[in-house]
């Protein structure tokens, strides 16, 4: 099972894994573990990560990124509208509404939803991992920046569903950037941490709580907009106005030059936080084949950018204003994020509290090994060390209906800012008939959104009791595990006919039509406990409402229990009631969701996507094959193959492969390149093979000499009446003569042949024949020279010394040395026992 969490930032991404007992950040293909949140659009295939990067100049209208700030977010959004005319790529309104991005794919005109668009980043992301793992992946946490707001967070979602990931949850990234070490005990004062997260276009700050083995989030707060992108567009102006009085030039309207001085800027920002003296920036052919450069010094940018950085207090501010902390009550201050890196930032942040900052985390990292340690808490594939988090409410949320008592909308909060999440609410009605319920934002000057709608809820199927009075509908309404909110069940409590009637139930449904619960109402209000330690269980509700049933049957016999500890006027004791639990039918309506017709689609688009991408990666890589091996014959040509090229042979076949790559090859199907390849082979393999022989022939040749050379030693042995061969018969050793001297004559005939020959034509001897060569003498001779002794067989009782071994010149004759070895010795002596007697040799 996978267990990975997912760091998708505004301009980077990270992907971390668990595995071998830790967390580790893995790298993508070009051995980077960070990939840029880029996605580039071609004629036949898109690019993405690193390969998109590279095109932002090149091919600049269809190479998107910062698209993260568009999620679930309308067209007519004045965010978007204010966004639009500085982006390079185009934003086009989808047919739901929504933001779209238009851009050439495959030489047609094409909207990707925002959806799509980060869903192919992830798809990018989830094949880093795959193969790192080298096994398919699905099971991921998805970190979001924690002012997300519904529709925002549904959209996230919808993005991991079209990229085939079963997104466990989504986590703030304030809330991913956790250390659990060194902890206080349970029972003992908590301990407050301070995170602050400056990224490229988000600051997030937040205060958490730690024990040992749970930690709680008191409150978020942040600035959507203030970022690392702010401090660029500052350098990115002030260049822009340096090079329209040094050099004429009006940057902006060339989108070209206008995104490579951005990326100069962000070096230049980058550079500025190790060093204070002045720095060059400096772009060769800038525009109209014009180059610049200027300078700037730490100082000069702090001071351009003072304005910006007022706003990194207010947050801060917030924060203890929400928790009612001092900042005596705050223990560390970590800061993450890259923009957290300059100076002027950490200055501010440390004057703010009094305190040295806190770099403990790796600043870039710390998010996605955050979310993977998160996915291993939910994976069942894991064992990790018990620790409970409980995040928080970002924005207050209220829910608003018809009331027919009161003749017009009455609304309650549900969830207030700050408020623990995951969280579960049952809220009671009465109601005779089918009823819709609106969820919204009620701070929308809170929100980094304009439409504070959340969505719509109609409960349906209601009807009136027997007796035709209002029925009870107990609604439960949830903050997911991802900080969604739902509607998540509905039950109507069907009362069973009884002798004595209920006063209290009659009344409200009476005179409080839909009266909503309040928090502190304890007769009608059920609480659940937040699910922190229940994660699974709010995964499954999620997908349906298996328990719902189950769930709303116990919170019944509890709210039953309270009814009757609060009964107001002194009345007769209640009986004992009989109810039925009957689940409703839920029609949601969430603000710029996606339909499920669409999303469906979206998934097999994206299949469509993955597979011409693959397709259009082996068709490069055929023709890359035919383009290196064009390269390589052509240096080699001129190298160490030249003596083996025929004059008959024409090398501009080489020549005309590479010319015909740029032209009429530049652009063409799988099997052209494969054929062309096979057809310069024709060409370069006789060539290769010739220069394999001329350099292999040599070693061959000495072999079957050495061989020659070993069995004329042994003829040589034998006409000489060495003693070793005298067994052997003469036929055999002429038999031997005769086969080295055939040998000698083809050996000889064959090099003088090759030697004549020119080394551009095939050989006219090959190794594979000579090494034949070799194994057959070896074959037909090594027999007879390797033919034994006969062994001498002697009576048993004149068995020598040494038992059945070879009796040579220095031995005496065999009937001294039976006589002696049978006379001293009453068994076969061994060879020491004979050395050891020294009258063993008798006259």
């Amino acid at each position: 099972m996978s267990v990975l969490g997912f760091d998708v930032g505004f301009m980077n991404c990270y992907v971390a894994v668990a595995r071998a007992g830790g967390i580790e950040t893995v790298a993508n293909e070009y051995s980077d573990r960070c990939t840029p949140a880029c996605v580039s659009f071609g004629p036949r295939n898109r690019s993405i990560g690193a390969a998109a990067k590279s095109q932002v100049v090149t091919n600049c209208k269809n190479t998107v990124q910062g698209f993260k700030r568009f999620h679930g977010r309308a067209f007519s959004d004045p965010y978007v509208q204010r966004l639009k005319n500085s982006l390079v790529y185009d934003i086009a309104q989808m047919p739901t509404g929504t933001a779209g991005i238009k851009v050439m794919y495959m030489e047609e005109e094409k909207v990707f939803s925002i959806e799509q668009v980060t869903a192919m980043l992830l798809t990018k992301l989830k094949e880093t991992a795959e193969n790192a793992l080298k096994k398919p992946v699905a099971d991921c946490v998805i970190s979001v920046p924690c002012y997300y707001t519904d529709a925002e967070r549904r959209s996230v979602v919808d993005a991991a569903q079209i990229a085939g990931l079963n997104c466990l949850r989504l986590m703030n990234e304030t809330t991913a950037v956790i250390k659990h070490n060194d902890l206080p005990a349970p029972e003992e004062k908590a301990r407050n941490v301070v995170f602050v997260d400056l990224g490229h276009s988000g600051y997030q700050t937040s205060v958490c709580a730690f024990n040992k083995g749970k930690l709680k989030v008191l409150a978020t707060a942040c600035d959507p907009e203030l970022g690392g992108k702010d401090l660029d567009e500052a350098l990115v102006k002030h260049f822009c106005e340096e090079f329209g009085k040094k050099y004429k030039l009006d940057v902006k309207s060339k989108p070209r030059a206008l995104v490579r001085l951005y990326q100069e800027c962000e070096k230049l920002k980058k550079l500025m936080s190790a060093n204070s003296s002045d720095l060059p920036l400096n772009i060769e052919c800038f525009m109209n084949d014009i180059d610049v450069s200027g300078k700037l010094n730490r100082s000069q940018f702090e001071e351009m950018c003072a304005e910006v950085l007022t706003r990194v207090e207010p947050p801060l501010q917030s924060l203890l204003e929400h928790t009612k902390l001092k900042k005596e009550d705050i223990y560390a201050v970590e800061i993450v994020g890259g923009a957290s890196r300059i100076p002027a930032v950490k200055e501010r942040i440390s004057k703010f509290f009094g305190k040295e900052l806190s770099t403990t985390l790796n600043a870039d990292e710390a998010v996605a090994r955050g979310c993977a340690l998160q996915c291993a808490m939910l994976s069942p594939a894991c064992k990790v060390r018990e620790f409970s988090i409980t995040d928080v409410v970002p924005y207050p949320i209220s829910l608003k209906w018809h009331s027919a008592a009161e003749e017009g909308i009455t609304d309650c909060e549900v969830f207030p800012k700050n408020h623990a999440a995951p969280f579960s609410k049952v809220l009671t009605f009465y109601r005779k008939e089918p009823f819709s319920l609106e969820a919204y934002y009620n701070c929308p000057n809170e929100l980094p959104y304009p439409d504070p709608t959340i969505g719509q809820f109609l409960i349906q199927k209601v009807v009136p009791q027997a007796s035709g009075e209002s029925s009870k509908v107990k609604v439960k309404v949830r903050v997911n595990i991802h900080g969604i909110f739902s509607v998540s069940s509905a039950s109507l409590v069907e009362v069973q006919k009884s002798d004595e009637t209920e006063p209290m139930e009659t009344e409200q449904g009476n005179d409080k039509d839909g009266e909503v619960l309040k928090p502190n109402d304890k007769e009608t209000s059920v609480f659940l406990t937040p699910l922190q330690s229940k994660m699974q269980t709010d995964q499954e509700e999620l997908q349906g409402h298996g328990d719902a049933q189950k769930e709303t049957e116990e919170k019944t016999a509890q709210e039953s229990k309270n009814e009757k500890k609060s009964d107001q006027p002194p009345q007769a004791k209640k009986p004992k009631v009989k109810t039925k639990v009957l689940e409703l039918p839920i029609e949601n309506s969430p603000q710029w969701q996606l339909a499920d017709d669409m999303l469906n689609l979206f998934v097999e688009n994206e299949g469509k996507m993955i597979m011409q991408d693959k397709l259009e990666k082996e068709r490069n890589d055929a023709k890359n094959n035919v383009e290196e091996y064009v390269y390589d014959m052509r240096d080699k040509l001129h190298g160490i193959l030249e003596k083996f090229v025929s004059e008959t042979v024409s090398k501009s076949l080489l020549e005309d492969t590479e010319n015909w790559l740029y032209e009429d090859g530049e652009d063409q199907p799988k099997q052209v390149y494969i054929d062309k390849l096979a057809e310069i082979k024709k060409l370069g393999q006789p060539i290769q093979e010739r220069y394999i022989e001329a350099e292999e022939r040599p070693k061959a040749f000495e072999e079957l000499g050495k061989q020659i050379q070993q069995y004329m030693k042994f003829v040589e042995a034998f006409k000489m009446k060495e003693e070793q061969y005298d067994h052997l018969e003469e036929a055999d050793v002429t038999k031997v003569d005769k086969l080295i001297s055939d040998a000698m004559i083809w050996m000889n005939s064959a090099m003088n042949q090759q030697s004549k020959q020119s080394l551009a034509v095939d050989p006219s001897v090959k190794v594979k024949d000579i090494k034949a060569k070799t194994r057959e003498l070896f074959s037909a001779c090594n027999p007879i020279v390797t033919k034994p002794k006969p062994k001498v067989e002697l009576p048993k009782e004149d068995t020598p010394a040494e038992q059945n071994g070879p009796v040579n010149e220095q031995e005496k004759p065999q009937e001294e040395a039976a006589d002696k070895g049978t006379a001293e010795n009453t068994g076969n002596p061994t060879s020491e026992n004979t050395e050891n007697k020294p009258d063993m040799d008798l006259d």
